[in-house]
């Protein structure tokens, strides 16, 4: 019966809740000090006194309630973090009132029902205008960062009484794992082996690939001179790329309980370890859990890499996958493949398979 009372009084008091402050038992106290001394004394000065502390109770909770009504949000966040890496998320608040203005009120972010101080507040908020508040945020863990609502809290207008409002507010933004520097020499076999080939398009190389006319912030070294001359207009060169290549990244998600905090490190390695190849010009694919992506390059590629890093789960399993299994379900073309694992009971994979046992590198720095 108390537990079910709990419920019904959380559910009650979610969109609106009062409570005293200090100031306000204080002045509680008082006036019922006032009032036991107007009924003993019978002195109309105490109960003109009485009268006025009433009203200003009154009066308090009434200008409080009025601030926290008919206020309107929309919150901008950013369409994808990284861990434990600041981002600027914003908050519009608008007052849809037409004649009264909300006056000290602080903003709350209310995620997994918890109320989250940005120190955001707002003096003066007249009728009909909003206001953009910005403010830092760092996510620690990756997944599915969601927002429930903001919580509006005020004391005005003489601090008796703090008043909370609630309005749903949703949002939500995905949490990518923590890019760390990887050391050098921990990547020289895998950046060697990536399988090469002739690509028939402009990059940079010594073949040349077409010929156009300049434009302003080409490169004067590459003005070729004798079409310039032969058609009396100022034409560029553009080379081939020579070579690319190529990398598939095996995230294993099969890892005991005991090895979670391993299976987050391996996480953390992989979205490291695309990071630092894709700085070299790779094309690269993931696979991880039930995503498989094709061979890609360019920015929106890899953070669609990033994403799937984000939202991959452990499971538990037997015995960790090993390199010829992988390569047996990874139908891409051939490439140098990097088999990432949390357990460490199957034996290694045979080159060009390039294995990274977080159980082994745990135990040694791998970050600059």
């Amino acid at each position: 019966m108390v537990s079910q009372l709990r419920v019904i009084g959380r559910r009650l008091t979610r969109h609106r809740s009062t409570r005293l402050t200090s100031e306000g038992i204080q002045f509680l106290l008082f006036t019922v000090a006032v009032g036991v001394a107007a009924i003993n004394t019978g002195n109309n000065l105490f109960y003109l006194l009485l009268a006025m502390m009433l009203s200003i109770v009154l009066m308090s909770g009434l200008v409080a309630e009025h601030c926290l009504r008919r206020l309107e949000f929309h919150r901008h966040l950013p369409d994808l973090l990284f861990a434990n890496e600041p981002a600027t998320a914003t908050l519009v608040v608008k007052n849809a009132k037409s004649k009264s203005s909300s006056f000290s009120i602080r903003l709350f972010d209310v995620v997994d029902g918890q109320d989250i101080d940005r120190g955001l507040s707002v003096r003066q908020l007249l009728p009909g205008t909003s206001q953009l508040l910005s403010y830092p945020l760092m996510a620690t863990t990756r997944g599915c960062l969601k927002f429930e609502g903001v919580r509006v809290v005020t004391s005005f207008p003489f601090g008796l009484f703090l008043k909370k409002a609630y309005y749903p507010v949703p949002g939500s933004t995905t949490v990518c794992p923590q890019i760390r520097p990887l050391a050098d020499d921990l990547l020289e076999d895998p950046a060697a082996a990536g399988h090469e080939h002739h690509v028939h398009r402009r990059g940079p190389g010594n073949d040349l690939y077409n010929l156009r006319l300049y434009h302003s912030g080409d490169d004067s070294r590459n003005i070729h001179w004798v079409t310039t001359a032969r058609t009396s207009k100022l034409m560029v060169r553009e080379t081939e790329t020579e070579q690319q290549r190529r990398a598939k990244i095996y995230l294993a998600t099969e890892a005991p309980f005991e090895q979670a905090a391993l299976f987050e490190e391996a996480v953390i390695f992989t979205a490291s370890l695309i990071a630092h190849v894709a700085d070299r010009g790779y094309q690269l694919s993931l696979t991880v859990g039930d995503y498989r992506s094709l061979l890609g390059e360019g920015d929106d590629h890899i953070m669609g890499l990033m994403k799937a890093l984000a939202v991959c789960q452990r499971h538990n399993g037997g015995a960790s996958i090993t390199g010829n299994e992988a390569s047996a379900e990874m139908d891409v073309e051939p490439g140098a493949l990097i088999l990432i694992r949390a357990s460490d009971r199957a034996e290694g994979p045979e080159n060009p398979t390039f294995l990274f046992d977080m159980a082994v590198l745990a135990e040694a720095s791998h970050v600059v």
